[in-house]
């Protein structure tokens, strides 16, 4: 394996699909048959830490020169499931998010704008060979998205607390088939009872994008980096899925001021978060 920085890149989270081996085809499935078998397969923060040596050159390289051949690997009731990396589809993806993201003044500082206009030809004429191409993880940096936290329930949450040498950990796993349910029930909810908007826009999104896998796939939430972020006792005592259900159980029942509480406590908590990304 090449070596690459050793920096943590913290701030970001994950939502990750792991799909069987049985769901891709050949020769993909030869290779992730293989790939699963190694034992130095790359940790979670190693693709962070390419992605950063990549732009450390000058002029910096914004999406890989190739498509990554690495996945992360879960082995659950026998069944190995495989989450692609796709660096490469998901660089040239998030440089379509930038512009607001950064001030311009920043953004042509960090990626140049003739480097952004190579790469959004190079997308170009990739996805008109690949049309149906899609990332199996999603980001998102400074927060998690109060869509994604449909998804799960409080009773899959994974929290550790970490060490010296270990980071701590909060995580989500849940069946695809009940991740696809809860979306559709919680789309019934919000639409019998607020304005279409942001929230069912972004849900309709990522239960789209759900629908492109195979049923009997593994969605992870990961906190990722932003558990650097969070002190360690707000998050041992943070339950946003558990927020989000309560929100959304008590639109159902037409208690908009249990809703409302309910959203209040996820605004303050991701606010206190966000609010970070711009802290000296």
């Amino acid at each position: 394996m090449p070596k690459v920085s050793s920096v943590v890149v913290p701030y970001a989270a994950y939502l990750r699909v792991y799909e069987p081996l049985g769901a891709f085809p050949e020769p993909e499935r030869a290779h992730w048959t293989r790939y699963a078998r190694r034992p130095d397969r790359p940790s979670y923060q190693d693709e962070l830490r390419r992605s950063l040596a990549d732009l450390l050159p000058t002029p910096p390289v914004p999406v890989p020169v190739h498509e990554s051949a690495d996945a992360f690997v879960l082995e659950v009731d026998g069944v190995v499931c495989v989450c692609p990396w796709r660096t490469r589809l998901r660089g040239w993806q998030a440089l379509d998010g930038l512009s607001g993201e950064l001030p311009p003044p920043v953004l042509d500082a960090v990626l140049p704008p003739l480097v952004r206009l190579q790469a959004a030809q190079d997308y170009e004429r990739w996805l008109a060979r690949n049309p149906d191409a899609r990332p199996w993880i999603r980001t998102a940096t400074w927060q998690v998205p109060l869509n994604w936290f449909v998804l799960v329930s409080d009773e899959e949450r994974r929290y550790e607390k970490g060490t010296a040498e270990v980071p701590p950990l909060l995580r989500y796993r849940t069946p695809m088939v009940q991740a696809r349910r809860r979306v559709a029930r919680a789309l019934r909810t919000l639409r019998d009872s607020i304005e279409e908007g942001p929230l069912i826009d972004g849900l309709v999104d990522v239960g789209r994008w759900l629908e492109e896998f195979h049923p009997r796939s593994l969605v992870e939430l990961d906190y990722g980096g932003l558990v650097h972020v969070v002190p360690a006792g707000e998050l041992e005592g943070d339950h946003s899925a558990a927020d989000v259900a309560e929100g959304v159980e008590a639109l159902r029942r037409g208690d908009g001021a249990a809703a409302g509480e309910a959203y209040a406590r996820l605004v303050e908590r991701w606010r206190a978060v966000r609010e970070l990304r711009s802290a000296n």
